[in-house]
């Protein structure tokens, strides 16, 4: 048995992670593949497109063998959060040999090397001199990184998937981790790249070089224009069907409730106090946060964050338990090679949060969190659907 893992969004599922799980399958020998995937949230600061359980059926059907949650609080995070609930996640099962990602370097010396550049640079004085000059987080990275180290080390963080592979591989240095890492070169349309979306011949798979990215399938979902491409649903989540509702808490919020959310300070509670009184529309709103020094994204996910009622605390406590979304035969095989786990493993929501007072605060938010994304349909979901709806099994 070889174990092998990735960690993502599948938002939504497409030919271009196909190709990645048998990419990780074919080069690296790996026999099981389980994933490490967000709920019904995501990294970007958005809603899902699909629900969870349609992504995990579309990820066993395209290849994987057991899905497991990562947390809301982390699926919403930076990315160095992000990767750190992730790996916390396969650290704990015990099991997995390999973690596999996709990146634009595809050079894993290069991306381990420009990870000791991250991690040596956020000690630096170039790097606190570069925030406190109002630059990104990103940006003063970046800037304190080309002081110590070589192009070819900073030009790794300026691609996204670059980023976050760096993260992935400081999450598995700083957690003492056996996981062997494994990167991938992406292929297809890069990130947030808009070429034509290309039907594939005979309902198989398109051509490495016309994988399309994510962002652009969720932009044509949106707008309508994936049904017959892609077959996808035509009921889909849409953050803007929750407008009024954000714009609403975010006015009933003091700047003190605001910077309890995560990665909010340094103003940026003031900013979005302030936005919030002013702005008709969440784009307005957005806008009106926007400065150099906070990324879009950033600012997106602490407008979520503040209206889920996600806070710091629920980030510094690491994931509590192991939930399962889906699997297959094979899922089962992996599951029952994580005897030694370290953290608690099933697929019921309701039995993990009986298991401690943190698995009950980590599942009680989770359910909250769905019980909103619910309203983001067109026809709008009932709550309470995190403690009755089964897992995926194929």
């Amino acid at each position: 048995m070889k174990i092998a893992a990735i960690i993502a969004e599948y938002n939504p599922f497409h030919d271009g992670h196909k190709y990645h799980i048998a990419e990780t399958r074919r080069i690296t020998g790996a026999t099981h593949v389980v994933i490490v995937m967000s709920g019904n949230f995501t990294q970007r600061g958005d809603v899902a497109i699909l629900p969870k359980h349609e992504r995990v059926k579309a990820a066993l059907n395209g290849g994987a063998d057991l899905v497991i949650e990562l947390p809301v609080a982390f699926a919403l995070s930076s990315a160095e959060q992000f990767a750190f609930g992730a790996v916390t996640l396969l650290n704990s099962l015990g099991c997995v040999d390999i973690l596999s990602f996709g990146s634009e370097s595809g050079d894993i010396e290069l991306l381990g090397e420009a990870a000791g550049a991250v991690h040596y640079a956020q000690t630096t004085e170039e790097f606190f001199m570069a925030m406190k000059r109002g630059k990104t987080y990103p940006a003063a990275l970046q800037a304190a990184v080309s002081e110590f180290y070589t192009d070819d080390v900073v030009d790794i963080l300026t691609s996204p998937n670059n980023t976050l592979a760096v993260e992935y591989l400081k999450a598995l240095n700083e957690s003492g981790s056996e996981i062997k890492p494994f990167t991938i070169k992406r292929v297809g349309a890069n990130h947030d790249a808009e070429p034509a979306l290309v039907c594939p011949p005979d309902g198989g798979v398109s051509r490495p070089e016309n994988f399309p990215c994510a962002s652009q399938i969720r932009k044509a979902m949106l707008a309508g224009e994936a049904d017959a491409i892609y077959g996808v649903p035509t009921d889909f989540a849409d953050i803007n069907r929750l407008e009024t509702a954000i714009l609403a808490k975010l006015r009933m919020m003091s700047e003190s409730q605001i910077k309890k959310s995560p990665n909010v300070h340094s103003g940026l509670e003031n900013r979005i106090f302030k936005a919030a009184r002013a702005a008709r529309s969440l784009n307005e709103l957005y806008f009106l946060i926007k400065t150099k020094r906070y990324t879009l994204a950033r600012i997106r996910r602490a407008v979520l964050c503040a209206f889920l009622g996600i806070t710091q605390g629920d980030v510094k406590l690491q994931p509590q338990y192991v939930r399962i979304l889906g699997m297959n035969d094979k899922g089962k095989e992996i599951l029952a090679s994580c005897s030694k786990s370290s953290l608690p493993i099933d697929t019921s929501l309701a039995a993990l949060a009986k298991k401690s007072d943190d698995c009950k605060r980590q599942a009680l938010l989770e359910d909250r969190c769905s019980n909103v994304y619910a309203l983001a349909f067109e026809k709008n979901g009932l709550c309470g659907k995190e403690f009755t709806t089964k897992p995926v099994l194929l």
